[in-house]
């Protein structure tokens, strides 16, 4: 065997490596306690490397509408490094709260949050609340059941508020999800998740820049060919 194609082999492995370990977190969050013990929660795999940079795209044009949202131009160089993304939504904290009257929203009952006029959806705004905290909530449970496992099988991860909010404004998930997480994986000798610098979106222009190249290319081919 030459070494292109030992090379080549141990890619192909990588990823198909990746492919499974994503639907076994998939699995892990699913079945991860819900509060309440009714299903509120949906996983979405991502794992297409055009769909990843378009995720990393629009958090690059989210970065400008709030001045606060400056990271979100780390977090789409870090994402670019991704294998795959598994986006974590709660689709009953925006429309079904959960009628205990607990208050953590602010709300003095239920039905005020109900009725209360939720944030309007476009720029500026990350997640349409006023949401239902102790339902929002499940998607910890979910979380924590899918780094559990990750950490099981040895897979890098890294958890994203900013992607889940980007998945939202492209309508990657269900039409009610009022909130979402997104945890990125990465099967590489170096995690991309972790120690990354402040400036990392900057100072990894050029590598960035390759990388967007090598996941387009595919299309370009198929154009030009």
């Amino acid at each position: 065997m030459s070494t292109e194609r030992s090379v080549k082999q141990f890619e192909e492995d990588r990823k198909e490596a990746c492919r499974i370990a994503a639907r076994l977190l998939l699995a892990s969050g699913t079945t991860s306690p819900r509060v309440g013990g009714v299903g509120e929660c949906t996983i979405h795999i991502i794992e297409d490397d055009c769909d990843i940079e378009d995720i990393c795209q629009q958090l690059e044009s989210m970065s400008d509408e709030d001045k606060a949202w400056g990271f979100f131009k780390r977090d789409a160089a870090m994402l670019r490094d991704a294998d795959a993304l598994l986006i974590v939504t709660s689709l009953r904290s925006l429309t079904d709260p959960s009628d205990i009257n607990c208050n953590m929203c602010g709300k003095l009952t239920c039905e005020y949050m109900r009725e209360s006029e939720r944030l309007p959806k476009g720029p500026g705004t990350a997640f349409p609340g006023p949401l239902c905290t102790f339902r929002a909530n499940n998607v910890a449970y979910a979380i924590d059941g899918i780094v559990s496992q990750a950490r099981n099988l040895g897979i890098d991860y890294g958890v994203y508020w900013s992607a889940g909010a980007a998945a939202m404004r492209m309508g990657l998930v269900p039409r009610d999800t009022g909130f979402a997480l997104t945890v990125a994986i990465s099967i590489t000798e170096k995690s991309p998740f972790r120690d990354i610098p402040l400036r990392y979106a900057e100072m990894n222009e050029r590598t960035m820049s390759d990388r967007i190249i090598k996941r387009l290319w595919p299309q370009f081919r198929s154009i030009y060919s």
